[in-house]
């Protein structure tokens, strides 16, 4: 009877064992796992990919070989998904098809693509993917159809590309690419359009010659008796601090400012759902921490007024989370921010981390009063300031900031970004520097918000190193291509500010998406046509000459391409003192007169 209780117990195991064999997911399923492990998904893409499938052939953007199960396709277009691509996809022996486009995936080209060599189709455009084009792809023997155009890629197009015998669709355009343009084997088929947007390539396709190594003819050799090396001292100056973050797509651009529009229309749209959420978080086991006194209330003064927020005290959302407006009985106004993410990081650190931003106090940074810690949520108590956002003030309303007031805005983001940077304990990055996130008080007077808040809602699954935070358009080329924040992404992003300020347009606007731009590449080219004060707004008065001469080399030299070539914050604010702020005679310059 016991052997027999033991023949039934074993098979049973054993045909637990196959079943779960059977349910094991393929090779090219956890291959395609740990692709998605490296991948930032907002719209949750990746829902049906679960490790319990036996394979990923019925996954969203996944298809199979019918008979081996292998991954042949994956196209994944257009789904705002941002990230690096592991080398691990080059084990997608089988693979035909990869379309990736127009997402924002960064970082480097994995050169184990060239280990698909029964690749067809790869669609890489549309992305800010850094560094150089992989010269291992020249080994994809079977590619028809390579698109890498609208990137931040440099160095030369490898020679090796030219060897393959089926390619008959390239683009390389708008990126950084250098030197000679390949003009044998396949690369006899491709004309400028696969070129242009890349302003340092050479070649018979652009109709530019190249310099050759003794010193040949060059479409833009110096004439006789010109200081050559003074000319390629300046072309290579204006050509390195320009427009590399300028490249992503049409479509992107548009795809970012959509999610914008979007995220604050369902925000109002909806926002009675979320008030009531509000109430409830905070209904049980909620508490009020106060940072030294700045909240002279009883924590149950605050809870109560926080039950009775609805969408009607909504006054702005962002990608923290939804903004309210909390007015106490003693008419003191405050801001909330929901925040709207919580993860195990947060949960661990998040009393450590706003005890320490609630200490820094600066007459340029908006104020962390505290907080309320709830079960399901967090709610941080900031000053009200009723000039309420830059991004409104030069964009969102019919009033317009004159010469002085924007020099002011400047010089108070200025001041309290190199406060962070330099003289704070600990010294901050803000990693989100933009026009949203500077508030301006009833005097115009700049206060830098959401300091800190980057870091504190990194997500505890991703590297640090190597997520991206902030907002496209401002971003720094290096910080894309790396995800390491700096002092100097920090710069980039203020540079960049500036030019918003001067121009008072945004820095995706619509006006540079037709020439595949952002405002970077449009101060590059106003530059290079020496029309670079045509950048200030027409709606600007009292603007003077020599001030925005210097403003203007002040906000090129923050968005060089080269962050060693960028300036410190207490350098930037050195400058604005000295050669902006300080009257110097001048003329008012008018924008509008011809």
């Amino acid at each position: 009877m016991v052997t027999g209780q033991k023949l039934c117990f074993m098979s049973t195991l054993i045909v637990y064992c196959v079943v779960q064999s059977g349910n094991a997911i393929s090779p090219d399923g956890e291959t395609l796992l740990g692709f998605k492990a490296a991948v930032v998904d907002p719209d949750r893409v990746f829902l049906q990919w679960r490790q319990e499938d036996a394979d990923p052939c019925k996954w969203k953007g996944v298809r199979c070989d019918p008979q081996t199960k292998r991954v042949t396709y994956l196209s994944l277009p257009s789904g705002r998904l941002s990230g690096l691509i592991t080398n691990e996809i080059g084990k997608l022996s089988s693979l035909k098809l990869l379309a990736l486009n127009d997402n924002s995936f960064y970082g480097n080209i994995p050169s184990e693509l060239g280990n698909c060599t029964e690749l067809q189709f790869l669609y890489l455009q549309g992305n800010f993917f850094g560094g150089s084009i992989p010269p291992e792809l020249g080994k994809l023997s079977e590619l028809e159809t390579l698109d890498l155009s609208s990137n931040s890629l440099s160095g030369s197009i490898p020679p090796s590309l030219a060897n393959l015998p089926k390619l008959s669709a390239f683009n390389a355009s708008t990126n950084f690419l250098t030197g000679r343009i390949p003009s044998e084997g396949s690369f006899l088929k491709f004309f400028k359009d696969s070129f242009v947007g890349n302003r340092l390539l050479c070649g018979a396709q652009l109709d530019v010659v190249c310099q050759d190594s003794v010193g040949g003819p060059s479409s833009t050799s110096p004439t006789p008796g010109s200081d050559s090396g003074a000319s390629r001292r300046k072309s290579s100056r204006y050509s390195t601090r320009l427009l590399i973050s300028a490249v992503a797509t049409v479509g992107a651009l548009l795809l970012v400012a959509l999610m914008c529009f979007w995220g604050c229309f369902l925000y109002k749209k909806f926002g009675k759902n979320d008030g009531q959420n509000l109430a409830m978080d905070i209904s049980e086991g909620a508490s009020i921490v106060m940072f030294h006194g700045d909240l002279p209330y009883a924590s149950n003064d605050i809870l109560k007024k926080l039950e009775y927020l609805d969408e009607d005290n909504i006054i702005g959302c962002g990608g923290f989370g939804t903004v309210y407006k909390l007015a106490m009985d003693d008419g003191n106004v405050f801001a909330l921010k929901k925040i709207a993410k919580t993860n195990e990081y947060l949960d661990r650190f998040f009393e450590r981390e706003l005890e320490i931003l609630g200490s820094i106090k600066h007459r340029y940074l908006v104020n962390l009063r505290g907080y309320c810690n709830s079960p399901s949520s967090k709610v941080l108590i900031y000053d009200f300031l009723p000039g309420g956002s830059l991004d409104e003030a030069l964009h969102g309303r019919s009033d317009h900031l004159d010469w002085d007031a924007r020099v002011n805005i400047i010089m108070g983001a200025a001041k309290g970004l190199a406060y962070m940077h330099h003289d704070c304990s600990p010294r901050i990055i803000h990693r989100d520097i933009k026009s949203s996130n500077i508030l301006l008080d009833g005097n115009l007077e700049a206060r830098v918000s959401d300091f800190g808040l980057a870091k504190l809602l990194e997500d505890s699954n991703s590297h640090i190193t190597t997520r991206v935070a902030g907002t496209f358009g401002y971003l720094a080329p290096d910080y894309m291509q790396t995800g390491r924040a700096t002092e100097k992404t920090d710069v980039y992003s203020f540079g960049v500010l500036i030019l918003e300020i001067l121009s008072g347009k945004r820095p995706t606007d619509s006006s540079f998406l037709e020439k595949g731009l952002n405002i970077v590449g449009w101060l590059n080219f106003l530059v290079m046509e020496n029309r670079q004060r045509e950048i200030i707004d027409p709606q600007c008065e009292g603007t003077q000459v020599e001030s925005l001469d210097a403003l203007i080399g002040v906000a090129a030299q923050c968005v060089s391409s080269n962050p060693e070539e960028r300036p410190t914050m207490h350098r930037v604010v050195q400058r604005l003192e000295s050669e902006v702020i300080t009257p110097c005679p001048s003329d008012f310059y008018d924008s509008n007169s011809d």
